[in-house]
């Protein structure tokens, strides 16, 4: 059975180990898609300390885009970890920045169809960056509504959404009104 499992919140709010904690419940192995790209050194050490956090067990696959690619080379049935749909997203957007949403729409609506494919339990890490400031810069903005959008629609396929404060996880369909759940 299909399930997709959403953790949000901002920077430096635990929704990763969160994320990942929820994965090692599962009972089986995780493969683990990590989007990051070591750019420079403050990256690569954030990268780094993921890698050192993550079981040594769980196989991970580089798939900084075309995530549902990787996906579809998986077992039916498998738990993945996506971390991170912020920096999946970004990696879009920079890659054409002239009309970056055409891009994330498909490549969201193929993530989607991907774990429905292959009857995956797809774990989501994404940012909240939509709460803050609105960005100075239009690229700044633009990433902002892309990334808002593209995690609506996963959200709004999600069984489960965890808002992650402070290293504090809440479920919010709990929490949402009756026309807000998932049908």
């Amino acid at each position: 059975m299909t399930r997709i499992i959403v953790f949000t919140g901002g920077a430096r709010s635990g929704k990763s180990a969160r994320a990942e904690q929820y994965a090692q419940l599962q009972g089986h192995s995780v493969v683990y898609v990590a989007t990051a790209e070591a750019g420079d050194a403050e990256m690569h050490q954030r990268i780094t300390l993921h890698r050192e956090r993550r079981p040594a067990h769980w196989q991970t696959l580089e798939a900084p885009r075309h995530v549902s690619v990787a996906l579809r080379q998986l077992n039916t049935g498998t738990t993945v970890l996506l971390d991170c749909l912020t920096l999946l997203v970004s990696n879009i957007l920079l890659a054409h920045e002239d009309n970056p949403e055409p891009y994330v729409d498909e490549e969201v609506a193929e993530l989607i169809a991907a774990a429905y494919e292959y009857d995956l339990t797809l774990i989501v890490v994404t940012n909240e960056v939509g709460m803050g400031l609105v960005p100075e810069y239009l690229l700044g903005r633009q990433y902002r509504d892309l990334l808002g959008r593209a995690a609506q629609r996963i959200a709004v396929n999600a069984d489960e959404v965890y808002l992650v404060v402070a290293g504090i996880p809440v479920e919010l369909r709990e929490l949402a009104a009756p026309w807000s759940k998932k049908e």
